[in-house]
């Protein structure tokens, strides 16, 4: 599937389900952007990350003050031919593993650690 079609089912799949979300979190969602890529960038895999990543949080999280560490605000990237292949060309499941893969990135943008995140069933 081209890379355009892809970026519109992970559009829509991500305003789906930030509709569904809890009314507290939904405006802190809608805050963070969200950019669609097709693969991660070399500096991203210059990191450690693996080429296969389905998605990734960068930025300081929600509550944090930008750190020097860190000083980009934050942003949720999805990695959608990485997505798809994973999803093994489906639609249904593309758009399954999106809302997880966003959810995931989500779950770090306000602040949950990957025990947090799969006691949430975000793994």
């Amino acid at each position: 599937m081209k890379l355009a079609r892809l970026t519109e089912l992970a559009a829509a799949t991500v305003a789906a389900t930030q509709r569904t979300l809890p009314p507290e979190i939904r405006p802190l969602a809608r805050a963070v952007p969200v950019h669609y890529e097709a693969r991660p960038h070399a500096s991203v895999l210059a990191e450690g990350f693996t080429p296969d990543i389905l998605g990734l949080f960068t930025g300081s999280p929600h509550g944090t003050e930008l750190d020097h560490d860190q000083p980009a605000p934050p942003e949720i990237l999805l990695y959608l031919e990485n997505l798809w292949e994973f999803a093994e060309g489906d639609p249904a499941g593309f758009r399954a593993e999106t809302r997880l893969t966003y959810l995931h990135e989500l779950g770090h943008y306000l602040g949950w650690d990957e025990e947090e995140l799969t006691a949430r069933g975000l793994d």
